[in-house]
């Protein structure tokens, strides 16, 4: 199993470690619920160094990630992000991922974990026309402050004024008296922060220094657990849950991330699909009944038959109600839907709601 730079801290710090994407990481440290509520209402620090980071650069690198990606990066300036996804030739999605205009001709690609090596490989056989790629994955730790006080919390940490940093914009500066870290806000939990980009030999330094910082608000390292609680409750999507090698984008509601007005891979089925429209969607939906949706659950009708399954469940800490996504026909996508999730044989009534399940 690999480790981050930071795994001997979070040892250190008595949390309990799982295997995650090949990485041994901290789920939890005090308990899930208190850290989901900590980043919601304060401040809190999560490792999420196992990401991949690629940088594509030259005079051909546009050209490449237009061709690889959905969303239209054309649009992008130097200092801003988009989420954006990698669809396959089948109809599929490779892996949804970011991308950073670092500058004219060089972008960083922000890519999923387990998905790194696949990821490099699809983009490398695509890359026809030459742009320069690295693999940098092993080289960055990532560090994401999230919580209503991480500007705040962090401000002593920099001379670049967080408050100035939008959602999906970033800057490069010195962090915690390092150079060139970027800070950048996309979070992944819907609570408002940033994700700081530190060198490696860098990183313990940095996550030290963050801890000292953030005493004051209140800060403690957070665990995967409540990372995957906070993303659920804003109905942001999990690659190999929500999304995955057969899941169409558009049946996935990334719609708006997948730009027609230029040409990508897969483009004109997708294109075909979105004309038809989809036979299935991605959709939420709360419990109405007492149970706890989990992933693979067969979501069924009123007479039992299997419809569709459940991607992502949970007992919503912020709301105190079990909520999920999973895919169904799209007659069934409509708010209000009623629904049944198969939960050990019984059939528990849900109904379809709108996203985000948490509205801060």
């Amino acid at each position: 199993m690999k480790e981050t730079a930071l795994t001997k801290k979070h040892i250190e710090l008595g949390a309990k470690m799982v295997p995650f994407a090949g990485y041994n990481m901290p789920v939890q440290y005090k308990g899930l619920k208190h850290e989901h509520e900590l980043v919601r209402k304060a401040v809190g620090v999560f490792d999420v160094s196992h990401m991949g980071e690629f940088f594509i650069r030259g005079a051909k690198a546009l050209e490449l990630i237009q061709k690889v990606c959905s969303n239209d990066a054309s649009k992008l300036v130097p200092g801003k992000a988009q989420y954006s996804c990698m669809p396959n030739d089948k109809g599929g999605v490779v892996d949804d991922l970011i991308i950073y205009m670092m500058d004219e001709n060089e972008y960083l690609l922000v890519v999923n974990a387990s998905n790194i090596e696949k990821d490099w490989n699809w983009i490398s056989s695509h890359n026809t026309m030459g742009a320069e790629m690295e693999n940098k994955s092993d080289s960055y730790s990532l560090l994401a402050i999230q919580g209503p006080k991480a500007a705040e919390a962090m401000q002593s940490l920099t001379n670049t004024d967080l408050t100035n940093i939008k959602f999906y914009t970033f800057e490069v500066g010195r962090f915690a008296g390092c150079q060139n870290v970027i800070i950048s806000a996309t979070g992944y939990t819907g609570s408002g922060g940033f994700e700081i980009y530190v060198q490696n030999e860098d990183a313990a330094k940095v996550w030290d220094k963050v801890l000292e910082a953030g005493k004051e608000w209140g800060i403690e390292p957070i665990g995967l657990g409540a990372r995957d609680t906070l993303r659920l409750e804003m109905g942001y999507c999990l690659y190999g849950n929500d999304i995955d090698d057969t899941t169409s984008p558009l049946e996935a509601g990334l719609g708006w991330i997948t730009k027609f007005s230029k040409p990508f891979i897969n483009s004109e089925a997708l294109a075909k699909q979105k004309e038809e429209g989809v036979k299935n969607k991605l959709v939420a939906f709360e419990l109405i009944d007492k149970g706890i949706p989990r992933q693979g659950y067969p979501i069924v009708d009123e007479q039992g038959n299997q419809i569709g399954r459940v991607t992502s469940g949970t007992m919503s800490p912020s709301l105190n109600k079990a909520i999920g996504l999973g895919y169904v026909p799209t007659e069934k996508a409509i708010e209000g839907t009623e629904l049944f999730i198969q939960i050990r044989n019984k059939s528990i009534k849900a109904k379809v709601v709108k996203l985000p399940f948490y509205k801060g």
